[in-house]
């Protein structure tokens, strides 16, 4: 097997120039298969996934190609839409490759798959239903995100602080403590640090998990049709939270540096984030301080799976077994201590990396209790929250919300009908 590495190159010529650059030779019967990723972290996941299968294909072409996320999500859509010469293992979420599957742009996986999928040993019930679609398996799961507080140890001792927030109001009293200020009162470092810019489907997503603390949720599910279910105490309870941090007592702001990063220079003392960060925070910050704890009510879960479109059959066989080669206990344990996303295979034992690592604690020590919730696979959803988080966006600096909870309904109200306007298009509003 020879295996390359590229960057985000997409013309074939490209890529097996670069193939033939770092491997060396390439037999002319070599056949490709591509890797389409939106997390550049897996990279080296990926690579030894591909080594494994050298024995069973030693004329495999293994091309790794990582992006951003967004990037990759685009470059999906156009791939998918025109075709793709080469066989193309596709990672993606549930949800977004749903809209693909409705429109026949991705086929089903063959038996043997389904097979794999479809076992109990291997995979439970929340993660067979998010690969299956219309009673048929069209991906292999693989990790998900799932979300999690982090917080700098150091900053809540010398706030007087012992322990993390346990519930929603917890969280604004913690937040209001940890920030740290200028002498004019400015906010140099955030208490807590909320997704209040950058991609909009990730922004109402994380507005999502705050709403689900409170017993909310932002689809409301009604048979196999759904509704906006936030314009209501739960998603005002919500918005307030934002309004408040943001504009009324300014525990953060839309300038300040947030998310990982700034969790790991000490720009933030608290953040909610997956278990990635865990892994990330080793290589950037392995000196900092912090713990991660369990939500008041539960996490969103967003399972990844891996597809397969493109390229010959025997070309598409070998892909369909690279991912199930993804789901070797030695590769998911690997990706779990030195990455840091959560697999979602059931039957493997992770014990020895949550015990090095006891802040994936909060991630799979979880009460019987805890709560998920996960991305509805409707095609709408993308445009559902990205029109949503521009309403967001607007909201949490409007200094006039604040205190205000009937302009704050106006403004969840006038989203809702939004939602539900696009829901009705689409032709599964539940009424």
């Amino acid at each position: 097997m020879t295996k390359s590495l590229r960057t985000g190159k997409l013309a074939r010529v490209a890529r097996l120039t670069t193939a033939l650059i770092l491997a060396g030779t390439v037999s002319a019967q070599a056949q490709d298969v591509v890797i389409w990723g939106g997390f550049p972290e897996l990279t080296e996941y990926y690579e030894r996934v591909a080594g494994s299968l050298s024995d069973k294909y030693p004329d495999l072409n293994v091309i790794v190609e990582p992006i951003g996320l967004r990037d990759h999500e685009k470059r999906v859509a156009l791939g998918l839409s025109s075709g793709l010469e080469d066989a193309t293992v596709l990672e993606l979420i549930g949800s977004t490759a749903n809209r693909y599957i409705v429109n026949d742009l991705l086929s089903p996986a063959p038996d043997n798959v389904a097979n794999f999928v479809n076992d109990n040993a291997n995979f439970e019930g929340f993660f067979q239903e998010t690969a299956t679609v219309g009673g048929s398996v069209y991906g292999v799961p693989v990790f998900r995100g799932q979300g999690a507080l982090f917080y700098n140890t150091d900053m809540l001792a010398a706030a007087g602080l012992d322990g993390p927030p346990k519930t929603m109001d917890d969280y604004d009293v913690y937040a209001s403590k940890l920030t740290q200020r200028d002498g004019d009162g400015n906010p140099t470092v955030s208490g807590w640090s909320l997704r209040l810019s950058g991609g909009g489907g990730g922004i109402a997503e994380k507005f999502w998990i705050n709403l689900h603390q409170y017993g909310g949720t932002l689809l409301k599910q009604v048979g196999d049709k759904y509704q906006a279910g936030y314009a209501n105490d739960t998603g005002l309870a919500a918005l307030k939270q934002y309004v408040n941090a943001v504009s009324g007592e300014k525990t953060v702001t839309v300038d300040m540096p947030a998310d990982a990063a700034a969790f790991q220079r000490g720009q933030t003392a608290m953040f909610i984030r997956e278990s990635w960060v865990i892994g990330d925070t080793a290589k950037k910050a392995p000196n900092l301080n912090y713990k991660t704890a369990l939500l008041p009510r539960g996490s969103i879960a967003l399972p990844v799976n891996l597809y397969v479109s493109g390229g010959s059959d025997k070309a598409q066989q070998a892909a369909w077994d690279f991912a199930i080669a993804a789901n070797k206990p030695e590769h998911l344990i690997w990706m779990l201590d030195n990455v840091g996303w959560l697999p979602n295979r059931s039957g493997v034992d992770y014990s020895d990396v949550v015990a090095a690592k006891p802040q994936f604690g909060a991630f799979v020590d979880l009460p019987d209790d805890y709560v998920f919730f996960t991305l509805p696979s409707i095609e709408p959803i993308n445009e559902i929250l990205t029109r949503f988080a521009a309403k967001l966006v607007d909201a949490y600096a409007d200094e006039a919300l604040v205190g205000n909870d009937a302009a704050m309904m106006a403004v969840l109200q006038a989203s809702a009908d939004e939602t539900n306007a696009i829901l009705d298009r689409a032709g599964i509003l539940a009424k």
